[in-house]
């Protein structure tokens, strides 16, 4: 059966590859609701009386799942078909959001019922995150790699930029349910989209599950540059979520305009990220993985603004520059993880980089909420700027990180572009 993988490629436009608009696609729409979530998200605890304490748990429950069956989810991606890893993933998280923006506009939302909502979404991305990974490699060639995953991230980032915004009115106007429940529409036309890809399984030595798995932690252990830039990312994946996505929306509330303000703390990010998108469209760096460390930094200007209580004309160009530097990191790490990883080891690497980026999460969040409670919650964003400045500079020490050259590929061969 002719899949994706075998479609043509044309030189230097993955656009014009059928398999790669219907992927591209799926990721537009899902990102026009995937934009409000996170605002419709955390008012929709505060509106039913929640405080940093529940924030927290619920942050939590999402972020649970992507530890506990991300390595599943890695071990599927290399050894099933990834567009229908695809569906099942966006179809789950589509039922879950749905039952949540049942539940707030009923007005029987508890902080359990939206905790437990949360844990299907994190289920849903836990094995949707390594699929898309991979399927990304078997539908493009990896000459036009960087290329594909700048294209795949320039419309999402497009309407994150209004989104966000669009998210904080009509929050404000009538609550967060609508939101919640458009985010779930777009999850469902989503998966209809990917199942459409018809991506065979990866050509992968097939083992027992547990043959599998160690064969994917010696690969990682054996790749310094993929374990070390991990280890750092468990420490500023952790800090970044606490001080934005827990506290951020708090102190928006607090000494800002609530939902709105932080609407637009939000699309800056967003505008961030799209001119961040554009420079990798143009510029294209030998070393990937020492600039996607570097820009990682920039994530800590934010939090360090709000930290510092500087007014939001000066958070908001802080939260773009972040927003920037997030999305040259993205998509340099991206495209150095595709050339170096072979295909049929690239679930299970991304679900172990995946997991210990995320290991960290659960405790920096609940860690964060009981602080903000004990201690000026300023200082506590601080205390987290701090900390993912550090790790961007502790990982920039690693010699291997700056060996990873974009003119290589999967440890070794070289590669055209």
């Amino acid at each position: 059966m002719k899949t994706a993988a075998d479609a043509p490629t044309m030189p230097g436009t993955p656009w014009r590859t059928a398999p790669f608009r219907r992927f591209a696609t799926a990721q537009l729409v899902s990102a026009t609701g995937t934009a409000m979530a996170p605002l419709a998200l955390a008012y929709s605890v505060i509106e039913q009386g929640g405080g940093a304490g529940s924030l927290g748990l619920v942050l939590v429950m999402n972020t649970v799942p992507t530890i506990v069956f991300l390595l599943a989810g890695g071990l599927f991606a290399d050894r099933l078909s990834r567009s229908r890893i695809l569906f099942l993933g966006n179809l789950l998280a589509a039922g879950a959001q749905a039952a949540l923006a049942v539940t707030v506009a009923t007005g029987q939302a508890t902080t359990t019922s939206i905790a437990a909502c949360g844990f299907l979404s994190g289920t849903a991305a836990s094995f949707t995150v390594p699929a898309a990974l991979g399927a990304v490699a078997q539908i493009v060639a990896p000459e036009h790699l960087q290329r594909a995953n700048a294209l795949l991230r320039l419309p999402g980032n497009a309407v994150r930029v209004l989104g966000p915004v669009a998210g904080g009115l009509v929050v404000a106007a009538t609550g967060a349910a609508w939101a919640l429940a458009w985010d779930a529409v777009t999850y469902a036309v989503a998966a209809c989209l990917l199942l459409g890809l018809r991506l065979g399984a990866p050509a992968t030595p097939r083992g027992g599950v547990l043959a599998d798995l160690r064969a994917g932690w010696s690969g990682f252990r054996s790749r310094t540059w993929l374990w070390t830039y991990t280890a750092a990312g468990t420490v500023l994946v952790a800090a970044w979520l606490a001080g934005f996505q827990l506290l951020g929306p708090l102190v928006a509330a607090r000494d800002y305009g609530g939902a709105r303000d932080w609407g637009l703390v939000q699309a800056a990010f967003a505008c961030g990220l799209l001119a961040g998108t554009l420079v990798c469209l143009r510029w294209t760096p030998a070393r990937q993985l020492t600039v996607a460390v570097a820009a990682s930094g920039a994530l800590a200007l934010p939090l360090a603004a709000m930290g510092a209580g500087a007014p939001l004309a000066l958070v908001l160009p802080a939260a773009a520059l972040a927003g920037t530097g997030l999305d040259i990191a993205i998509v340099a790490w991206t495209t150095a993880f595709q050339r170096h990883v072979p295909p049929g080891e690239q679930g299970r690497m991304s679900a172990f980089n995946g997991v210990g980026e995320r290991l960290a999460v659960p405790l920096g969040y609940l860690v964060t909420a009981l602080a903000a409670h004990a201690w000026d919650t300023r200082g506590v964003l601080l205390a987290c700027a701090g900390m993912i400045a550090a790790a961007a500079v502790l990982n920039l020490c690693v010699p291997d990180v700056h060996r990873v050259d974009r003119r290589t590929g999967h440890d070794g061969p070289t590669v055209p572009g």
